[in-house]
């Protein structure tokens, strides 16, 4: 089991590194899917994994001076503000609701992004 997790970590981090994804649209997957943890407790779990994998890609990204932090200060107040509210009402919601509602939001922005047109960079 442990090294099945590390292995699920390690996935969720090489992904969220190439994808810049945070690892929350795999990792909650995996872990409800391949390692039997609840809807709710692989949220939480996430959370708490995005820390240091975040800070380790702010790193890098920083060397290559990629970041925009005014960007970032105000995406991350806003963040704040929605993970306050959001959390205090997540746990009345039914886990195979919540699943359903993660899947759908995981498809629906991944069809945004394959059928968006491209922007220059």
């Amino acid at each position: 089991m442990i090294l099945m997790t590390i292995l699920t970590g390690l996935l969720a981090g090489a992904l969220s590194g190439l994808l810049g994804i945070g690892g929350g649209a795999v990792l909650v997957p995996m872990m409800v899917l391949v390692l039997g943890i609840s809807q709710h407790s692989a949220q939480g779990i996430s959370l708490l994994v995005i820390v240091p994998t975040a800070l380790t890609g702010v790193w890098h990204f920083h060397k290559q001076h990629l970041i925009d932090y005014r960007m970032a200060a105000y995406l991350a107040a806003g963040a704040a503000i929605g993970i306050l509210i959001s959390a205090n009402f997540v746990q009345f919601i039914p886990g195979v609701i919540l699943k359903k509602f993660f899947g759908v939001f995981v498809l629906f922005i991944g069809a945004r992004m394959i059928f968006s047109k491209t922007q220059k960079e």
